[in-house]
């Protein structure tokens, strides 16, 4: 396993694309006359190849019969489906997966695991730029399939700290509040709250989640707006763990956590 994962384009897309590309140049077809062929110009044919649009039903089909493949490439579509999450996470989301453990930390918004239908709607239909209607909503519901980890067997420890402006944006409700409190209650999930007086200058660099593995690799990852890092390096793991570790030890214990959430869903 590498120190630092390549979070593009899925493999799939990758792989099929490059398989693509190989039959088409063997084949001798041009760009342009598959383009003519699946309707597509010869730049989304180019984008499809290097991996980076996923290699379309149609494309595939006709590259199939232009090409003499005799099946090979049609097999493709089978594999090749659009992704539930988005390129750079979904390392990250086969990691999680497989976690024993699951260390959070989320200055701004609710973890993906802990949020309502609603809040997660709510996120991804306000993306920048806008997804269309149909991946918006099977991004809602591959975040909320995710959530199995808090509640399948064997169970997943899973510690939680949220900083206090993500309980204050507009989308948190009293319905994501109460669940909060409900998934608090179950044996394997601490939920902790950092209120603004106690913060840390720790807490205001950014997210971060630390996983344990069922083979016991230690990944730490960070997400900001268009980048992403998925790491087994020993030397980030351990600053990540180091600083999650003081942000810890401000935050408001769990049964205090639980009273602040509870406060705040009263007010709401």
């Amino acid at each position: 396993m590498s120190g630092q994962y390549d979070l593009q384009a899925p493999g799939t897309w990758r792989y099929s694309g490059n398989q693509l590309k190989r039959w088409r140049t063997k084949a001798g077809v041009s760009r342009e006359e598959l383009g003519v062929a699946a309707n597509y110009s010869p730049d989304t044919i180019k984008s499809m190849e290097q991996g980076v649009r996923m290699p379309t039903s149609r494309v595939l089909d006709a590259a199939d019969v232009l090409c003499h493949a005799e099946g090979l490439l049609s097999a493709a579509k089978e594999f090749v489906q659009r992704e539930k999450f988005p390129a750079r996470a979904q390392d990250f989301m086969l990691h999680e997966r497989e976690a024993i453990s699951v260390w959070w930390y989320e200055p701004t918004l609710i973890p993906g695991l802990l949020q309502t239908e609603g809040y997660a709607r709510a996120l991804i239909g306000n993306r920048c730029p806008p997804l269309d209607e149909e991946t918006a909503e099977e991004r809602v519901a591959a975040r909320l399939e995710r959530q199995e980890i808090l509640t399948g067997k064997p169970p997943v420890a899973c510690s939680f700290v949220l900083y206090d402006a993500a309980l204050r944006i507009p989308e948190v409700d009293k319905e994501q509040l109460h669940l909060l409190l409900k998934m608090g209650q179950r044996t394997n999930v601490s939920i902790q709250v950092l209120p603004f007086d106690r913060a840390i200058p720790a807490a205001l660099v950014g997210q971060m989640v630390l996983l344990e593995t069922r083979d016991h690799a230690r990944l730490a990852y960070t997400e900001g707006q268009s980048v992403s890092q998925l790491t087994e390096d020993p030397e980030v793991v351990s600053t990540q763990t180091e600083r999650l570790s003081m942000i810890r030890a401000e935050a408001l214990s769990a049964e205090e956590s639980a009273r602040f959430v509870e406060r705040m869903a009263d007010q709401l």
